[in-house]
């Protein structure tokens, strides 16, 4: 399944859920949708804010390493 397929389903899903509604609530979730369409996102944890936010003098090798050597090993084998 490729993503527009998932993304179809999804929205027919919530089409599904919403179908009941009453005709005055659908009327602002419309509302709500385009609303949200209009505005910027402002959200913090969108992936630019985390762009360049790991900031070192290592190159990506050494940052390798350095979690490779860090790593502790407290697995017992026992003898049979």
């Amino acid at each position: 399944m490729n993503t527009s397929e998932l993304h179809n389903k999804i929205a027919d899903s919530y089409l599904h859920l919403m179908q009941n509604l009453s005709v005055d609530a659908k009327l602002d979730l419309i509302a709500k949708l385009s609303l949200s369409l209009k505005t910027t996102n402002t959200n913090k944890h969108s992936i630019e804010y985390y762009c360049g936010s790991w900031q070192t003098e290592d190159t990506a090798e050494e940052i390798i390493d350095n979690m490779r050597q860090s790593r502790t090993f407290n697995r017992k084998i026992e003898n049979f």
